[in-house]
């Protein structure tokens, strides 16, 4: 007997979601047409005995659906990785996807369900962040989660991950690009399991698909389409955050922009949005005014505190003559035209002051960052 539709689960190897699942793996069937030859046919299995007719007249010879052998052993390897699927008739499928026309009609799921009945708000931007964004992003997802939202991102290096850390305790949805089981990058394997353990991962690809440049968009269009809101932290003025954001647009969702400095690059997509009408954010109120009293009369649980939520610095480097190079590389990474203090940068890279300060010399006699008054470093651009 068949799972109820309010339970997600693993489907056997026969009957409607297995239909599904092997309708929406066969060539040439994205979610676009998998919507249109469920409404045209009535069911999945009518849909795959229509399906090779329909591609010979599209002028497609000799098409053959995704084989059962194909989706049964996707089953298995669900089934091993402890995965669930989610099926657009679940209970627990969210609505806010309902409306889109490209609507991932399956899902696989790692971890709490029931963050994806809360509501959410999508928070994407640079993988090389600056120290100034990785520490707004910190921030803001801290406190959105302490006013009752569900923070979704990608698992992206930069702004993904430190809004996924920050949001840990009060809920965050990773959607991923790539296999719900294939954790990339590699580097956050750790946050990963975290996410598993106390949030949500969920993707719309085959398990164990390994993510290419292609999957990104698709995903893209999955973060802007869950949230109420895309906040747009940094980004450069051709970049996958500037996808979301257009896909948000397009999903009549609002989008909200953090201002950087003109001089920096990883802030042009961010003041291009804002000059084109995006919401200004400072902080989290911002982001919550911005949404209205409809959307957050029952979502503010706690007034948004000021404080910094606790870092997790990364590990201090070595004093050898190769880490040297590599410390002046991650300063230039950390700054940005925008100054910071000298004592906030050394907390954000978890280096001593005697490590820190040749290299900051080198930099400064180099012409890559300046000094300002008041113990404020800057990048040269």
């Amino acid at each position: 007997m068949a799972d109820s539709p309010q339970t997600p689960c693993i489907p056997p190897t026969d009957g409607p979601l297995f239909d599904q699942l092997r309708l929406l793996r066969s060539r040439r069937v994205g979610p676009t047409t998998f919507h249109r030859l469920m409404a045209e046919h009535g069911s999945a299995r009518a849909a795959l005995d229509a399906l090779p007719d329909v591609a010979r007249a599209a002028g497609v010879a000799d098409y053959t659906v995704c084989p059962q052998a194909v989706v049964a052993a996707e089953i298995r390897a669900a089934r091993a990785a402890g995965v669930m699927l989610i099926a657009a008739s679940d209970a627990n499928y969210p609505a806010a996807l309902s409306d889109m026309t490209d609507a991932p009609p399956l899902l696989w799921a790692l971890g709490d369900l029931s963050l994806l009945a809360r509501p959410m708000i999508a928070m994407v931007g640079a993988r090389n962040a600056s120290s100034l964004g990785t520490r707004m992003a910190r921030k803001l997802a801290a406190d959105l989660t302490d006013a009752g939202f569900v923070v979704v991102s990608g698992l992206a290096r930069g702004i993904d991950a430190a809004a996924h850390l920050a949001a840990l305790d009060g809920g965050t949805i990773a959607v991923q690009a790539g296999g719900v089981d294939v954790i990339y990058p590699s580097e956050n394997a750790e946050l990963a399991h975290a996410i598993t353990d106390r949030g949500l991962r969920i993707s719309e690809m085959p398990m164990g698909l390994q993510p290419q440049a292609r999957h990104f968009p698709a995903r893209n269009r999955i973060i802007a389409g869950l949230s109420r809101a895309v906040v747009v932290v940094e980004a450069a003025a051709k970049s996958g955050s500037l996808i979301t954001a257009r896909n948000a647009l397009d999903q009549h969702r609002d989008v909200l922009a953090v201002p950087g400095h003109p001089f920096d690059a990883r802030a042009a997509g961010c003041n291009l949005l804002i000059r084109d009408g995006a919401t200004l954010v400072r902080n989290a109120a911002d982001i919550i005014d911005a949404l209205g009293p409809q959307v957050t009369a029952n979502v503010v649980r706690t007034p948004i505190e000021q404080t910094l939520p606790p870092e997790t610095p990364p590990p201090p480097p070595s004093r050898d003559l190769s880490t040297a190079s590599r410390l002046h590389d991650l300063i230039l990474d950390r700054l940005s035209p925008s100054p910071i203090a000298e004592d906030q940068l050394i907390r954000d890279l978890s280096v001593k002051a005697f490590q820190m300060a040749p290299a900051l010399v080198d930099l400064e006699l180099d012409g890559k960052i300046v000094r300002q008054p008041g113990g404020m470093l800057a990048r040269v651009v």
